[in-house]
């Protein structure tokens, strides 16, 4: 029998645990705070749904065997833009949703097999909300929700800001699939992978000066203004003036790229990621944007269907966490607790009374599972598990052995 878990795979334990709960409750105390209710989709989905018109590479799927074609999900939004124009098409817009759950990711290397890695998420999708005023809402709740987690100078957040819209007016006359492959190349910060893509020369020279043209966001626009006519770099321009001081008093940096692409195409605007110093490198904490497409192929006929979002990678939070101290209330000494003993196998109903008394008065108590021969034996059991109180409940005169 395998004593470990599938490769790639990880066992949470009780501290884990704690702290994973500790920070989804509380970003989720925030979202309901703007309006947002929680669901919770399936882990499992049909493929079409999971790879997302083709958003989502299916080599990153994980897949289930049955009679239909199914996978794990590799992120949460496909399955509630799904959820959204089905079971939920006739709520009002907007819709604001929230949710907590893993997503399962396999990850494959040349010659061995899939790795499965499992990450819990915590984010959240607003459907039907015009894009300025979407993109406007989405950020601030992000930084609201962002304030809420103990990150500090330390951690030195950065939220970088990117539009799939500034490429486009460079982009357009390329046919599709160049687009993508240079999006990639782009993605990739890969010089040479775009030298290599056959461009017209003065195209590859815009490029390569926009992989160079990152930093304060209206100074960046500034610039793009002088160099591409689109109204994107004049709604872009408002939503970081919206955000300036909320993101300034929080000590977030705001930074904008012209060229940054997210790991999955299910956005067509807005993109974003919030980003930490960590111990050895850059961590991502949080990340998403905007995904009109993705909502119109799950909800066709739904006048001005729209969709913007955002989810917190609870493990990589909670990484950062332990490297700067851990979570407030991390060590702090457990509740005391109390563990319930008896002498004799006729005493157990006992005990198990005693125990739901401790219980509805509020104390943590466990109940030891065999009989203990005096209460001295049970104050060593109750020492040993870390347990503060011991109660042994001897024989009961005149009851069963």
């Amino acid at each position: 029998m395998a004593l470990q878990p599938a490769a790639g795979a990880r066992d949470l334990l009780p501290r884990d645990v704690e702290a994973n709960r500790w920070i989804a409750d509380r970003l989720a105390e925030v979202y309901q705070r703007w309006g947002y209710a929680e669901v919770m989709p399936p882990s499992i989905e049909r493929l079409d749904t999971l790879e997302a018109g083709g958003a989502i590479d299916g080599g990153e799927v994980l897949r289930v065997v049955a009679d239909e074609p199914l996978g794990l999900r590799p992120e949460l939004t496909a399955s509630i833009a799904r959820a959204a124009g089905s079971r939920l098409a006739a709520q009002p817009r907007p819709l604001r949703l929230h949710y907590r759950g893993s997503r399962f990711l396999a990850e494959r290397r040349e010659g061995e097999p899939p790795r499965i890695r499992e990450d819990l998420q915590s984010g959240v999708e607003l459907m039907g909300a015009p894009s300025l005023a979407g993109d406007a809402e989405l950020l601030r709740l992000l930084l609201d929700a962002a304030g809420h987690l103990p990150l500090g100078a330390a951690q030195a957040p950065t939220l970088l800001i990117g539009h799939q819209g500034l490429l486009q007016p460079l982009l357009a006359p390329l046919a599709a699939p160049l687009q993508r492959s240079v999006r990639e190349a782009l993605a990739r910060f890969d010089r040479l992978g775009l030298a290599l893509l056959g461009l017209d020369g003065s195209l590859l020279r815009r490029l390569d000066d926009l992989l160079q043209l990152r930093g304060e966001p209206l100074a960046v626009l500034d610039h793009l203004s002088r160099d591409l006519d689109s109204p994107v770099t004049a709604d872009l321009r408002r939503l970081v003036t919206s955000v300036q001081g909320q993101a300034a008093a929080l000590e977030i940096r705001l930074q904008l790229d012209p060229t940054f692409q997210p790991p999955f195409a299910l956005y067509d605007g807005l993109v974003l990621e919030l980003a930490c110093r960590g111990l050895h490198a850059p961590v991502v904490i949080a990340s998403g944007g905007r995904y009109d497409g993705l909502v119109r192929r799950f909800s066709p006929g739904e006048a001005g269907a729209t969709g913007v979002g955002f989810c917190f990678a609870i493990e990589e939070v909670r990484q950062l966490l332990s490297e700067a101290g851990g979570w407030p209330g991390d060590g702090d000494q457990p509740a005391a607790a109390s563990l319930v003993a008896f002498g004799r196998p006729g005493t157990l109903e006992a005990a198990l009374d005693r125990l739901q008394q401790l219980h509805r008065q509020g104390v943590r108590a466990e109940l030891w599972p065999t009989p203990c021969p005096d209460a001295e034996a049970a104050g060593a059991i109750a020492r040993e598990r870390g347990l503060d109180r011991c109660e042994w409940l001897g024989p009961v005169m005149g009851g069963p052995a």
